[in-house]
């Protein structure tokens, strides 16, 4: 057999080789990418679907189709009614798409719309890709064997040659030498011959070297935020999968989802490279906080959520970094000179529960907590939602419970008392709203209000809640006793509400002036000149105004002089053991000195001890409300 045949032999097999390793791993490789482009989509529709809540699932269904590349596409609601579905064609590659599952429907239940998706990515563009590869690869193998055993079989002769002559004058050389200096002929070596393998095995080397580092580059591209060098939101998703398979529901711990809230409005009237600061600031203050915690892993989940997981820890236990973590934000705020930071929703890590249901909950709890004082913090338990017939609620659920609400004017009212702490102080009964669904349960107050405001109802709801109270007054005869309604920030600061309050009350104004109307301090502080009109136009019907949870906010008393107002409540975090906190008792004493001499009464609410009453009585809080002074019970 002639040199160029074994040389073509070789080449051939070696060119079998390499087509079925290549075909192999490619194979195997456009399964895995396929595999990972579902799980992400299968995320990225849960993630459509939180911020689709509230929505109609044919938009829904729209925005799937006209977002991605789809072979089949059905959307059904909860009682399987289909509400949009496509069907674009059948897979022109049936045999490869089998063996890579794109042609397999996947279904996922998108639980905070209520609602299962099954779907068929097209993969088209990557088998059609593939195959074009492929015969790429073919006919340039082919013709690598043709060419590289002609040039190998040319090379091969002349490197025989060259060896030839240089073997053989190494050997006439060392054979001479070892006769002439009588040396045992056995004992000479040849000199080395293969050095160029040498060099091919060592850039051989440097290719792997350099393919390895580019593979690391996408994994960092494709799990790492650039902004931030956090782990993103798929990071999260598989750092989730992978704890509830290794701790297989053993361990617990907290969740917490902080919101940025502060980005839109930077990023508009600053620019993205400030947003961009901001961001990495609280990126910054969220990793010094997590720092000498074990366990502790951070997230950036999107552009202005992060995620931070506490492992074995308590949702009690984890309040007091919750604190903390308000107080940095509040720290940064004023250094930062803005409106306010962030907000965070705690919750259980509970890793039974789907991932996007977890998140939902959340969602629900930064909604809350935005209806507090700034950079707040709000705990959501599923224990909560479930005992009152909450859990599962998505935008569309709650907009539905909302109206039915309103239209029905259901809503039940409790009041609570605040005690004077001298006989011939007159205070008031705070009235406590409570709202029934379709079902004919009690929704959860907190997380009823928080929805409300989210899907812009709740105007609507405080004159529901208005006009219960004036009914309930006028209906018992109560005018001799006076009573304190809630109203949000988003009413006083709304024109036609001032103007339908002031109608509404001038009707029935014997008993305007038994109400006591309590605002929040930051929801006063949002815009101070409609503040003002608003507690104006309340004192010239006859009834007061109340700034509710005061003390927390970074401006307190700065606007006292301008907003007159009748009452102040301290927020129920100075109560907590004010008994022992004698920083907290000085700051008050303070605080109720100023206020008296602007003939405004101090009230304190959370008040749970004697021991707590006690103290608030010595430092002459003018009244208490709490479960130690009494419950809340029926109007």
């Amino acid at each position: 057999m002639s040199t160029v045949a074994k040389i073509l032999a070789k080449n051939i097999v070696f060119a079998i080789i390499f087509l079925l390793g290549f075909f192999t791993l490619s194979l195997s490789g456009l399964k895995s990418f396929v595999d990972h482009q579902h799980q992400q989509h299968r995320v990225q529709i849960q993630s459509h679907a939180l911020s689709f809540q509230g929505q109609k699932l044919e938009l829904f269904s729209k925005l799937l189709h006209s977002t991605y590349d789809y072979d089949i596409l059905a959307v059904v609601d909860q009682q399987n009614q289909d509400v949009g579905s496509y069907s674009k064609r059948e897979i022109s590659h049936p045999t490869l798409a089998s063996w890579v599952q794109a042609d397999k429907p996947h279904r996922v239940t998108a639980k905070p719309i209520a609602a299962k998706v099954t779907y068929q990515l097209s993969q088209d563009k990557l088998i059609g890709w593939f195959n074009t590869l492929s015969i790429f690869i073919l006919v340039f193998t082919i013709f690598m064997v043709v060419v590289g055993t002609l040039l190998t079989s040319q090379l091969t002769a002349r490197a025989n040659r060259k060896a030839s002559e240089k073997i053989s004058k190494a050997i006439a050389d060392e054979i001479k030498q070892a006769i002439d200096n009588k040396e045992d002929i056995e004992q000479f070596q040849l000199p080395g011959a293969f050095d160029q393998v040498n060099t091919m095995i060592q850039q051989l080397k440097e290719f792997i070297t350099t393919k390895l580092s580019k593979t690391e580059e996408l994994k960092q591209t494709a799990y790492v935020d650039p902004l931030t060098g956090l782990s993103n939101r798929n990071s999260f998703a598989e750092f989730f999968t992978a704890y509830a398979k290794h701790t297989r529901g053993s361990s617990f711990g907290v969740l917490f989802i902080t919101r940025c809230t502060e980005l839109q409005i930077i990023n508009k009237v600053h620019g993205y490279q400030e947003g961009d600061r901001y961001l990495c600031q609280v990126a910054n203050i969220l990793q010094r906080q997590i720092k000498n915690v074990e366990g502790a892993s951070l997230f950036r989940l999107n552009g202005s959520d992060f995620a931070t997981f506490i492992p074995n820890v308590t949702i009690k236990a984890s309040q007091s970094y919750a604190d903390e973590l308000t107080g940095l934000f509040n720290e940064y705020q004023v250094l930062a000179d803005i409106d306010s930071v962030a907000y965070t929703g705690i919750v259980n890590f509970e890793i039974n529960r789907p991932l996007g249901e977890l998140l939902a909950l959340a969602d629900t709890a930064i909604s809350i907590a935005e209806t507090k004082h700034k950079n707040s913090w709000y705990v959501q338990s599923y224990e909560d939602m479930e005992d009152n017939g909450a859990i599962g609620y998505g935008g569309q659920s709650w907009g539905k419970e909302i109206d039915y609400v309103i239209e029905h004017q259901n809503v039940s009212l409790l009041t609570q008392l605040i005690q004077p702490n001298a006989r011939n102080n007159k205070i008031y009964h705070e009235v406590l709203a409570r709202f029934t669904n379709t079902s004919g349960e009690q929704m959860p107050t907190a997380s009823f209000i928080a929805m409300a405001e989210k899907l812009d109802k709740i105007i609507l709801i405080d004159r529901l809640v208005i006009e219960k109270v004036l009914s309930e007054i006028r209906n018992k005869n109560l005018t001799e006793q006076s009573f304190g309604i809630n109203l949000s920030s988003r009413s006083i600061h709304d024109e036609h509400f001032i103007i339908w309050l002031e109608r509404r009350l001038l009707k029935d104004k014997d008993i305007a002036a038994r109400l006591i109307f309590e605002v929040s301090e930051y929801g006063l502080q949002q815009n101070v000149k409609d503040s003002i009109y608003f507690i104006n136009m309340v004192h010239r019907i006859g009834a007061k105004v109340c700034v509710e949870h005061f003390g927390v906010g970074i401006t307190s008393f700065k606007f006292f002089r301008e907003l007159s107002p009748d009452f102040i409540k301290m927020d129920g975090s100075y109560s907590r053991d004010i008994e022992n906190d004698k920083n907290n008792q000085y700051f008050l004493r303070l605080m109720i000195d100023l206020a008296h001499r602007m003939s405004i009464k101090v009230l304190a609410e959370g008040v749970e001890t004697q021991e707590e009453k006690h103290t608030f009585d010595e430092i002459l809080v003018d009244g208490c409300q709490g479960y130690y002074i009494g419950k809340p019970e029926g109007i």
